[in-house]
């Protein structure tokens, strides 16, 4: 492994060659930035990935039943167990998506799962992401160029192979493929994960595409290519968010969707990765839910735990979270990327109070968390190794069957004061080793 710490500096050099990068819009501008990646790893064992691996595909599964229910018989909400009012006032429940299913019944068939391990050495939840979770691309080319510059490092170490993350991702989008070519749609060239987008269509054999290439004829999608032939879409694996998609049925101004997309979806004419109307189940406010959704489809009890979390919705809870305002995270359930994320011990007394205001008159916009003090990883950084704020991106896909992959993207803060860790907010990432045994 030395022989890998030495070569840092290669490793990097090289995903900058690649063009390993990630863009970001601030102040209407945007900018495009190398995602720095550090080479000491984390290191999870064969038998707390076992534990993982099954907390997951249970969490996954749940979810998957749940956006079935709610955009079919809704048993979960008559039974109670999920109140009607704060499903529907979601930003993320798309009521045009409403009584029909999916090609195969599937609807989360890549769910990006982030974790932190506490100090308790307890692995918490903190979000489900199930629309269009992004970064299998960055463990992916990291690992495969440390192999270059350390060829003998990962079998040395036991560390399972995570080579097979585009063959997953393949047999996931076959699996729903209703008989044509395998798309990958991206916004385009000045989106933040581009890179992401072309390295997978790479890998899988996929075709990347933008909008433009793509048309709607007699409800049928098809590519057209350079040369004006047509040839029929049988899996979409869209990279761009339910609003934009099409702008008969959502935002009439995106330049980025397909029209009359949504009709081709509805008759189960191709299959769309991930499915419309999942932002009900990635909703911060449906998270809090998640644990009884387990118990009440499958009987069983959570193996993985959410951070412990209070629902603003509830006068309970808010009237815990006005008055422990100081030692809780609050965040808006509609923001993502680190956004919408206030720790209430940062705010100043004016900041407090105007915020406590706006969480009164909007109860059902936010949750509250228990700050986890979770563990910190080693980073290299100016040649010493300094503790930083970490967490797991974990990529579990559903098709025939729930798998996980053997790895992950380990996001840490390059702010030794912050857990914040998002990649739009200045972090780098590190490959995650899991051990065979």
């Amino acid at each position: 492994m030395e022989r890998l710490f030495e070569r840092t500096a290669s490793v990097n050099q090289l995903l900058a060659r690649y063009g390993v990068k990630f863009g970001i819009y601030k102040n209407g501008v945007f900018k495009e930035q190398l995602f720095p990646f550090d080479v000491i790893p984390r290191v999870i064992g064969a038998k707390e990935w076992e534990t993982l691996e099954k907390g997951l595909i249970q969490r996954v599964t749940a979810l998957n039943l749940f956006l079935s229910d709610v955009y079919g018989e809704r048993k979960i909400i008559r039974d109670g167990v999920v109140p009607e009012d704060f499903v529907f006032s979601s930003s993320g429940f798309l009521p045009q998506c409403d009584g029909f299913s999916p090609v195969k019944n599937i609807y989360s068939h890549i769910s990006g799962i982030d974790l932190v391990k506490g100090k308790d050495d307890a692995w918490y939840i903190l979000e489900d992401n199930l629309r269009v979770p992004s970064g299998a691309s960055y463990p992916m080319i990291a690992r495969e160029l440390c192999r270059r510059v350390s060829p003998d490092t990962f079998h040395a170490n036991h560390v399972s192979d995570n080579r097979d993350y585009a063959e997953l991702l393949r047999e996931t989008m076959d699996n729903v493929n209703t008989g044509g070519l395998n798309v990958i749609l991206s916004p385009g060239r000045y989106n933040a994960a581009y890179f992401e987008h072309s390295f997978l269509a790479e890998r899988t054999g996929s075709v990347l595409s933008t909008g433009r290439d793509l048309v709607v004829l007699n409800d049928t999608l098809y590519y057209v290519g350079k040369n004006g032939r047509k040839q029929r879409v049988g899996a979409l694996y869209r990279r761009i968010s339910d609003e934009y998609l099409d702008p008969l049925h959502g935002n009439p101004q995106s330049l980025i969707g397909i029209p009359d997309l949504y009709e081709v979806y509805r008759k189960g004419n191709v299959g769309l990765l991930n499915a419309m109307g999942n932002g009900v189940a990635d909703d911060k406010g449906i998270y809090y839910f998640v644990p009884k959704m387990i118990s009440y489809y499958l009987g069983e009890e959570p193996i993985l735990h959410n951070a412990p979390t209070y629902l603003c919705f509830y006068e309970e809870d808010r009237n815990y979270t006005l008055a422990n305002f100081d030692k809780l995270v609050i965040k808006d359930v509609a923001e993502a990327g680190g956004y919408g994320v206030v720790f209430g011990s940062k705010l100043t007394k004016e900041e407090k109070e105007a915020f406590k205001q706006k969480l009164i008159a909007e109860p059902r916009r936010f949750i509250s968390q228990e700050v986890i003090d979770f563990q910190d990883i080693d980073i290299l950084e100016g040649g010493q190794r300094l503790p930083r704020k970490a967490d797991l991106r974990a990529f579990v896909l559903t098709g025939e069957t729930v798998k996980v992959w053997k790895s992950g993207l380990t996001r840490f803060s390059r702010n030794p004061d912050s857990f914040i860790v998002n990649s739009s907010q200045g972090g780098g990432f590190k490959d995650t080793w899991v051990l065979s045994r």
